[in-house]
């Protein structure tokens, strides 16, 4: 019986279906192996040998394999097909040989499926292969590079740049996008520019809209019209003359269905439809190939299948009719440069089940399924039909004409199934025209007046008539990236693969250099100073050609023509040059070069001509940059006798940091800090390090409505802080305070025979500054009365009660929580796999369950308990590890 070997407990338990009882499936959970975070991992000195660990995680994993191994003397390694897949399958081979468990006799093979149904998983089984090993080295290659470069310049980043958590290969360059976009916008000048458009209408009485094409004769480009004085006189030449239909033009026109999806086309759709995350993307993606619903998720690949394209045709034409079938199949050639990752696009497994259908509770599975199904039998669909018609319209002496376009589809094709998201915004002339005819008179139609209410009295022109309009533009900045947007600019730049966007975007975003707000990337002060740190002192590896050139020899690699050891010496021999060039820099030498590389955004002129380097608050300074453990900001030079400091985003920029008013002869400031923005009452002195100080409040992971940074008030801000608040005195003694926490509001109260205090959550935030005395003792007995209950809930019952620990005594409970249902024993939450009633939960499993999470958390284990021992002289402890 033959030992099957996969990633995920998922996979194995859908594979298992297929396989029957002559296989025993297994979980490897991912990688087993991996470089330790130590100095000498990776041996630049000996050929680049690499040094590997076996996971704490990962070991009980590898010994239940090792241990099926004892009876069933055949290994197939069913891991995923691509590059990291492979590594895994590689470093199980590795590991299980290395314990022995692997024999001489024992046969070990490869197996690949694309998707996890009876047919494929069949006949991979009937293919078996050995590991790929230039596709490991690419692996290999990989590893060392990402661990040479984070290991040796994230040391230079703490050292050099106080608050800067760590660089890598590809995270610090998908950084640089961002934070360049943002330097784009802030540098951007936007210059003005003028529409006109008339209301027009037919003998008929049909009303259209038509904009300004040509005026004195002249063509108009999108800046002719500079200003408001070009625009009226624009408006009146219009409004002035007698209009007619100059030509009327119908052409046909064909739209095609886009390309079934790939990785990077799927996280950009996710995107702009459901505004899911490249990682909330992947995670979803995971959970429906793991079910056997979808091809796996991640590849560079857009052909189908030639059964699955027949599969798809019968489909559309079961539920559509025959005419949305075209004569052939639509065939879409990869365009990935890497065999490796150009697998088949992903699609449905199965082409009759749409999202309807499935048996699946988790929303974004869901969503993401239906997107994925229609997009790809969309991809097999007839083209839409449409008629695209131009009318010009102008004056006898041809100083003006007019425009009008629109559009008519005459037949929907792949429209009635799916049409792809888009970035930019829609354009405004696709709009279906009257019946118009060449020579006819048009009258002008006075309705335009709405619009230009809409607009404000200086930005737009409405002649008397209300029919001819001149609306005020502006030329707006290149818009900040969406994770959809980034992962298509680094596809177009060649940086990264499919298996590596979501982690590298998630990766910038919980170093906090990176923050999302309404679905945009923003760079933090921390991480621009990170970026031009490094396009100051290491500009070669952050460059966008440098990485995309290394990515393509890791591609050569994985299809076996280079070696990945002079790959890793061509690169080591020049970074490690850089790295010993930088080590020597003193921090006030990199903060100059900094300051002076900033200088622009740091330092913008100032509207009453004064050096902007002047420090505002006593006129004697020069500001500089400064670093601190929250990032960069800018600072007084004549610090500690002056103490001005403001966010490296300048001033007047888009920083929190500002004075909200005075009060009792204070400053009231508004300040950005490690936690978030903040109000203080003055400024730190050495009589008063600590001056008052309120967070400001929060509803979740977003600001409370009217008290965010951007829209507080002094008024609010002196609420703040008149916290903590002392509601009053308990009947029992002691004042009973409410505050806000890093957890949300609440109460607290201490007896004087009670060794800590009473603390309370309160639902409200803004209960804070109005919960009274009644109800706070109120809260403050059932508190005491109920101690096992978190946050002001009551105690959870049980799903399921399963009795005592069989070991170690004590009650295991299945509970429902916030993320599902879970086991609890003593201070041991272990949730339930996904696809797990809680019903079906025995004693076995659920300690298995403990014990998982135990040795996971360093928590108690499951052992019998024994008598405590004495206690011995601690011994010295050996250094810490790194």
């Amino acid at each position: 019986m033959p030992v099957v070997v996969v990633e995920s407990p998922a996979k194995a338990k859908t594979i298992n279906k297929y396989l029957g009882p002559d296989y025993t499936v297994l979980a490897s959970y991912g990688h087993v192996r991996d470089l330790p975070a130590k100095d000498g991992s990776v041996d630049t000195d000996n050929d680049f040998g690499m040094t590997w660990e076996v996971a704490n995680d990962s070991r009980k994993h590898v010994k239940a394999i090792a241990d099926a191994l004892k009876d069933d003397n055949a290994l197939i390694l069913a891991t995923d097909p691509d590059r990291e897949g492979e590594a895994i399958s590689w470093h199980l081979q590795e590991a299980l040989t290395k314990r022995r468990s692997i024999k001489k006799d024992t046969a070990v093979s490869r197996v690949t499926f694309n998707a996890i149904t009876k047919e494929a998983v069949t006949e991979a089984m009937q293919n078996p292969r050995q590991v790929d090993m230039p596709l490991v080295e690419a692996y290999l290659a990989r590893r060392a590079l990402d661990y040479l470069v984070g290991f040796n310049l994230s040391p230079v980043l703490w050292r050099k740049l106080p608050g800067a958590r760590s660089a890598g290969r590809v995270q610090s360059v998908c950084l640089r996008l961002i934070v360049e976009r943002e330097m784009e916008i802030e540098a951007f000048n936007p210059q003005e520019y003028w529409s006109v458009r008339a209301q027009m209408a037919t003998p008929r009485g049909q009303e259209f809209e038509a904009r300004l094409t040509v005026m004195g004769g002249e063509k108009l480009d999108k800046y002719s019209l500079k200003n408001s004085t070009s625009a009226e006189l624009a408006v009146q030449a219009v409004a002035s003359r007698k209009l007619s239909v100059l030509s009327v033009e119908a052409k046909p026109a064909a739209r095609n269905p886009s390309a079934p999806f790939m990785t990077s086309t799927l996280q950009q759709e996710a995107s702009r439809k459901f505004g899911m995350g490249a990682r909330q993307t992947m995670n979803a993606a995971q959970r429906l190939y793991e079910a056997g619903l979808i091809t796996y998720m991640r590849t560079d690949g857009i052909d189908m299948a030639p059964e699955a394209v027949q599969e798809a045709r019968a489909e559309i034409e079961k539920r559509y009719g025959s005419e949305y079938v075209p004569n052939s199949p639509r065939i879409y050639k990869n365009k990935a440069k890497n065999a490796q990752e150009a697998h088949e696009c992903i699609r449905p497994t199965d082409m009759s089940r749409d999202a309807a259908s499935l048996k699946v509770s988790d929303d974004d599975q869901r969503k993401l399924y239906d997107l994925i199904w229609k997009r790809t039998l969309s991809c097999q669909m007839e083209g839409a039909r449409l008629e695209r018609t131009t009318v010009d319209i102008g004056s006898a002496d041809s100083q003006v004409v007019l425009r009008a376009t629109g559009q008519v589809v005459l037949f929907d094709g792949f429209m009635r199934v799916y049409e792809e998201g888009r970035d930019d915004v829609a354009d405004e002339d696709d709009k279906r025209l009257p019946q118009i005819m060449q020579g006819e008179a048009l009258k002008f139609a006075s309705s335009l007046a709405a619009q230009a209410e809409k607009a404000s009295k200086d930005a737009s022109v409405l002649s008397d008539d209300g029919a001819v309009l001149a609306l005020q533009h502006h030329t707006q900045p290149p818009p900040r990236y969406t994770e959809a947007t980034l992962v298509k600019r680094m596809e177009e730049l060649g940086i990264g693969r499919p298996s590596t966007y979501a982690s590298v975007i998630t990766t910038i975003q919980d170093r906090e250099y990176v923050r999302k707000e309404k679905n945009r990337l923003f760079p933090e002060d921390k991480g621009r100073i990170v970026t031009i740190f490094l396009l100051n002192f290491f500009r070669k590896y952050v460059g966008y050609e440098f990485t995309a050139n290394l990515e393509e020899e890791l591609d050569d690699v994985s299809a076996g023509d280079g070696d990945y050891k002079d790959l890793l010496g061509k690169f080591w021999r020049d970074f490690s040059a850089a790295i010993s060039e930088t080590s020597d820099l003193r921090i006030t030498e990199v903060l100059d070069v900094l300051d002076d590389a900033l200088a622009p955004q740091l330092y913008p002129p100032r509207e009453d001509g004064t050096d902007p380097r002047t420090c505002p608050k006593c006129g004697a300074g020069q500001l500089h940059l400064k670093t601190s453990r929250t990032g960069g900001f800018v600072g007084c030079g004549n610090y500690p006798e002056c103490n001005y400091t403001r966010p490296i985003s300048g001033e007047g920029a888009e920083g929190y940091e500002r004075i909200l008013g005075e009060d009792d002869g204070d400053e009231i400031h508004l300040k950005s800090g490690r936690f978030g923005p903040y109000v203080q009452r003055g400024e730190a002195t050495p009589e008063n390090k600590k001056p008052p100080r309120s967070s400001l409040p929060k509803q979740g992971k977003d600001f409370l409505p009217g008290w965010g940074p951007n829209e507080i008030t002094l008024e609010q801000a002196l609420t703040l802080l008149t916290l903590p608040r002392e509601i009053g005195q308990h009947p029992d003694g002691g004042a009973i305070q409410s505050n806000l926490g890093r957890f949300g509001p609440y109460i607290a109260h201490q007896l004087p025979d009670e060794e800590k205090p009473v603390y309370v959550n309160l639902k409200e935030t803004l209960d804070v500054f109005e919960i009274g005395m009644n109800r706070a003792v109120e809260m403050l007995a059932e508190k005491r009365a109920n101690p096992g209950r978190g946050r002001g809930r009551a105690a959870a019952k049980p799903l399921k009660e399963l009795g005592e620990h069989p070991e170690s005594g004590g009650a295991v409970n299945i509970l429902d929580g916030r993320y599902g249902p879970y086991v609890k024993w003593e201070k041991v939450n272990a949730t339930l796999p996904k696809d797990v009633e809680p019903k079906d939960v025995t004693m076995e499993m659920a300690v298995q369950l403990i014990a998982e999470k135990s040795s996971k958390g360093g928590k108690k284990k499951t052992a019998a308990k024994k008598p405590a021992a004495k206690k011995k002289a601690a011994p010295k402890k050996a250094a810490a590890k790194e």
